[in-house]
């Protein structure tokens, strides 16, 4: 790929972001093929703030009220909730998450995030966890990310339940797939 000009990554950059706003300066400067100073130069040219202030920004302004939980009983940081449409938690995998051999995270961890963001994205005062298909990817490791994306979809037939497709990302490679049935209080 050749170097684009100034004008056009600066178009890529705010196309990349707008795609992904939990892009790493590190995995622009893969995409864009450039140093990570032309990156930061290039974020603050245009407004950008760093990945951890969009975060902060993306969770003051973005999402509704948990109703089945308090929002500490969810694990990672909410920073997208529409109930009973779609969520997204940020959860970083810490000394305490992990093995301390191998710096591998517990399994249970992922799943804890993937799960109580199933619930906390319910738009009701009761939803609890009927059951869970799951699978893991791969392993996350000590200082990873862990994004997950929840989607809420009906099933057909079942009052008092809903599906709950969650998957869990590092960067942009899939670790966690999980389909909750949720059971909620009140039918639809």
């Amino acid at each position: 790929m050749d170097r684009l000009s100034k004008k056009d990554r600066h178009q890529r950059l705010i196309q990349l972001i707008d795609e992904n706003p939990f892009v790493t300066d590190r995995e622009l400067t893969r995409q864009l093929k450039v140093s990570i100073q032309t990156i930061r130069l290039d974020r603050m040219e245009l407004g950008i703030p760093e990945l951890r202030e969009r975060m902060k920004q993306m969770a003051e302004h973005s999402y509704d009220q948990v109703r089945s939980l308090s929002l500490e009983e969810v694990i990672g940081d909410v920073v997208d909730l529409q109930l009973d449409k779609s969520g997204i938690s940020i959860f970083e995998i810490r000394e305490d998450h992990v093995f301390s051999k191998t710096r591998i995270a517990r399994g249970h961890y992922v799943f804890a995030q993937a799960n109580s963001l199933a619930i906390a994205v319910i738009n009701d005062e009761i939803a609890l966890t009927s059951s869970a298909d799951i699978r893991f990817l791969r392993q996350v490791r000590l200082g990873e990310k862990c994004i997950a994306k929840a989607y809420v979809r009906s099933i057909a037939g079942q009052k008092g339940k809903a599906k709950v497709e969650v998957f869990t990302y590092v960067a942009d490679e899939m670790v966690f797939q999980g389909n909750f049935v949720i059971y909620r209080s009140t039918g639809e």
